[in-house]
């Protein structure tokens, strides 16, 4: 009997490629850039299966040429560029890869925070042009990251993992659950987050190990950022959060307050994130993700030298995308099998 078809929309770690290739013929976008529109197109007539990354668009096109998908899984947590209520419409169970990035995103955020406060890469750059000559009292003064207020908005697990590596530096946490609300009950008082972080040796994700807590304070949005002296941004992209940040939540920032967004560019208004920052609205931004993504070289973003961007990296550590990859592998096989998939989207469609 011959096996099912999976079209790839990019190159996957080998390990990643071995889980699927025991159980489908693999049609792959061999190329590193995102996957070629009309390539796709071509292909999924014949797929049972589709292994995505979230730079792909699986709309209502996808699945009306994709007639014999069975499975769809994204190598991502965030799943907003997939048509989630056509799938489930379909009975096409979703697949994504929640819980393995926690950790490693919550690095990079802050490092990202580090990095803007103390100036690291504008330090850099001022020593490659060669503008090093002395020492100087005033020279690329930063802002102190120990005892400073951190507001983070969107409390979930890489939120709460941010308080923890918060803790290290004696900051003060000021945590949004519920950025539509005021204000959120239990505003004013200290709480407290508690993690099972891995063991030694053990796999990223496992639930094994040392107990870690952190305390915060839960407030409303704009008490947030009218208090802290870093926001970090990790709610999802949703109607609701779109464009959450915008210019009347930019004047109620400290004029020398940093925002880090890793959650999704289209969080923040482009706009009002120049204008804040020229203005001097906000001290700073350190942004991991941009509306549209990648940015043009033409965004005048680019030209601020109090913004700092990079290409998406959240979870880029070997270990971590490695893992990420063989989780949204592992989906697609239990699709295929027509098993429940290990970690679905939409598990309605599993209801009779």
């Amino acid at each position: 009997m011959s096996l099912p078809t999976v079209v790839v929309t990019r190159r996957l770690p080998q390990h990643a490629l071995d889980v699927l290739r025991a159980q489908a013929d693999l049609i792959v976008w061999e190329q590193d850039c995102p996957v070629d529109r009309k390539w796709l197109l071509k292909h999924l007539p014949e797929a049972e299966g589709l292994y995505c990354l979230l730079t792909d668009r699986v709309d209502r096109e996808v699945l009306q040429v994709g007639k014999r998908l069975q499975v769809i899984s994204t190598m991502a947590v965030g799943y907003d560029h997939i048509d989630v209520a056509g799938c489930t419409a379909r009975g096409i169970p979703v697949g994504h890869t929640p819980g393995i990035l926690t950790e490693t995103t919550a690095d990079l955020a802050f490092a990202l925070l580090l990095s803007a406060a103390r100036r690291i890469v504008e330090g850099a750059e001022y020593v490659r042009k060669g503008q090093w000559t002395t020492w100087s009292p005033d020279l690329l003064l930063g802002q102190d990251v120990h005892g400073a207020t951190l507001g983070i908005v969107g409390f979930g697990r890489i939120g709460e993992a941010m308080a923890r590596r918060a803790q290290g530096f004696q900051m003060k946490v000021l945590a949004v659950r519920s950025p539509q609300s005021s204000a959120s009950s239990g505003s004013g008082t200290q709480l407290s987050a508690t993690a099972i972080l891995p063991r030694e040796g053990s796999s990223v994700g496992i639930n094994e190990g040392e107990s870690v807590s952190a305390s915060f304070q839960e407030v409303g949005l704009h008490e947030a950022l009218a208090q802290s002296d870093f926001v970090s941004l990790h709610v999802p992209l949703t109607p609701h959060t779109h464009h959450l940040i915008g210019e009347d939540e930019f004047r109620a920032m400290k004029p020398s307050s940093i925002l880090i967004n890793t959650a999704r560019g289209a969080v923040v208004n482009p706009e009002a994130l120049y204008h804040a920052l020229v203005h001097g609205h906000i001290g700073g931004a350190a942004l991991d993700v941009t509306d549209p993504e990648p940015i043009p070289m033409s965004d005048p973003l680019l030209t601020l030298p109090n913004c700092l961007v990079i290409p998406h990296l959240g979870s880029a550590s070997v270990a971590t995308r490695t893992r990420m990859a063989c989780i949204a592998a592992e989906n697609i096989v239990a699709g295929l099998r027509g098993d429940a998939l290990p970690h679905c989207v939409n598990p309605e469609v599993y209801r009779v």
